[in-house]
């Protein structure tokens, strides 16, 4: 193996496993959780390993069947590429490992198709990410999803439904995505994203190409879940199973903001997506589901629900970062995808590891029991929920942080509003949570889980993960200088 075949290898390391999995499943069951961490563990080793060669050394390409671009189909490890995967990687590995347990329990009989599934996910989301040709994209986008409805289909009686209308948004966004595609194409005469962008600051007539862009636009908001295209994301993610959430939130709508980042910045020359209004409306349906999400969790009594509306709030966040069309704010979108990522897994982690101890994560019937008993998860959710909020030294203080000056330095006032609000309103609905976590005493008589639920902390491969991420806001908050400084500036496209 050589440095020029990883942008290839990471792809295809989940795509074996996944065959791996049903093969090795129909012979011995209990060989699946298995191969689907082993197969996790290459990946996140081939992306982390990719990521260390390209800082390093600059980009790597590797080029399909030997067939060069523009004809041929190329995969790239680029500094965004080569940050996105590592996120994708690692935080999915995180998320299988905590999910052995819970899929045993919530979803016995089906966890072999499950983990199969959880490897195509993966295969799609990776491919999307180092693919440099954009209907290429669309068949990794395409793969991600139906892996992702499989995901999210199976869980309480609801989630059928739930994901039913995840899957007729979900092809809305694709379809809007290939209309897109279809103009650009026309125009252009090339996919090939470094081929398209130097096409496209010569043509002459805009009105298809900004067509096309704003078809593609639309798809990939209805994909990130940005407002008011979220409809689809709070059942989605509450009825699903623990661990199905667990993998899909923290990554899904992370990678369709990628691709605005890679469509807006680097197919496109800044200057040129700086002129388009679909990039200033971006900006603003960020800010407001900014606010919208913020308020709409506080509303909300179960915890997956909760954190569901939150992540339409992080994602306005993302959203606005690409929408200012800055240095600063491109800085606060990266950096927002990785701090998010690492929060959300976090978060859902444990509401899933509550679900498996107390049999729900229904907030109202949260109280101090729950600190005595589960010491260590309570702590790693507090880590995470102060992240959220945005209090210091923790991940999340600094993505918001960057996104303040870069409001500050374009006198976005209405974003810096929204972000003093949306704070605040973090502020009052984690507050309520730990508030009942830590403060309020359980009813007289009942300081257990119920007889049907093992009481006390849950097992170490379900807490160790968990840590491992809450460890990792603390890292990540006390090292984001270096990150800027050394991974997310250098990527910074040329005009921006």
């Amino acid at each position: 193996m050589t440095a020029a075949n990883l942008p290839a290898l990471i792809p295809l390391a989940y795509l074996v496993t996944a065959l791996l999995i049903q093969l090795a499943g129909a012979w011995r069951r209990s060989l699946a959780p298995t191969l689907a961490v082993t197969g996790a563990s290459a990946g996140a080793v081939l992306a982390l390993a990719g990521l260390v060669r390209v800082a390093a050394s600059g980009p790597l390409s590797y080029e399909l069947g030997g067939w060069p671009p523009p004809v041929g189909i190329e995969f790239v490890l680029d500094g965004l590429s080569a940050f996105m995967v590592a996120v994708v990687t690692v935080v999915g590995l995180v998320a299988l490992v905590h999910g052995g347990r819970t899929t045993a329990t919530e979803i016995p009989g089906r966890v072999v198709p499950f983990l199969s599934a959880s490897m195509i996910f993966l295969t799609g989301l990776t491919g999307m990410v180092l693919t440099g040709d954009l209907f290429n994209l669309y068949v990794f986008l395409e793969i991600s999803s139906l892996a992702a409805y499989a995901l999210l289909a199976v869980g309480s009686r609801q989630a059928p439904l739930s994901t039913f209308r995840y899957l007729t948004m979900g092809t809305a966004g694709a379809s809007f995505y290939l209309f897109g595609l279809a103009f650009l194409y026309l125009e252009a005469g090339t996919l090939n994203m470094a081929d398209l962008g130097r096409i496209l600051s010569l043509v002459e007539s805009h009105a298809p190409v900004i067509m096309g862009l704003t078809f593609m636009g639309v798809g990939m908001a209805l994909k990130m879940a940005l407002f008011p295209l979220h409809g689809w994301l709070p059942d989605a993610y509450t009825d699903a199973s623990s661990a199905g959430t667990s993998l899909v939130a923290p990554l899904g709508t992370k990678v369709a903001a990628y691709v605005l980042l890679r469509l807006f910045f680097y197919v496109l020359e800044p200057e040129y997506a700086r002129g388009l209004p679909l990039l200033t409306a971006v900006g603003y349906l960020g800010i407001a589901g900014v606010v919208w999400g913020s308020v709409m969790a506080i509303l909300q009594p179960e915890l997956k629900r909760m954190l569901a509306y939150s992540s339409v709030s992080q994602v306005g966040y993302i959203a606005a970062g690409i929408g200012l069309a800055s240095p600063l704010g491109f800085i606060a979108a990266v950096l927002h995808i990785l701090n998010h990522a690492f929060m959300k897994a976090c978060l859902f982690l444990v509401a899933g590891s509550l679900r498996l101890r107390r049999g729900h994560s229904h907030i109202p019937r949260f109280d101090r029991s729950l600190r005595r008993a589960m010491p260590w998860s309570m702590a790693a959710f507090a880590l995470a929920a102060l992240s959220m909020i945005g209090i210091p030294p923790t991940a999340g203080f600094f993505s918001k942080w960057y996104l303040a000056l870069a409001a500050l330095e374009q006198a976005n006032w209405v974003l810096l509003a929204a972000l003093v609000a949306s704070s605040l309103l973090n502020a009052v609905y984690f507050f309520r949570v730990l508030e009942r976590m830590y403060l309020v005493p359980a009813p007289e008589g009942v300081g257990t889980a119920p007889a049907a639920i093992e009481p006390g902390e849950v097992p170490a491969s379900m807490l160790v993960p968990t840590l491992v991420l809450a460890g990792g806001l603390l890292v990540l908050g006390l090292g984001n200088a270096w990150l800027v400084t050394h991974l997310i500036r250098p990527m910074l496209p040329a005009g921006l």
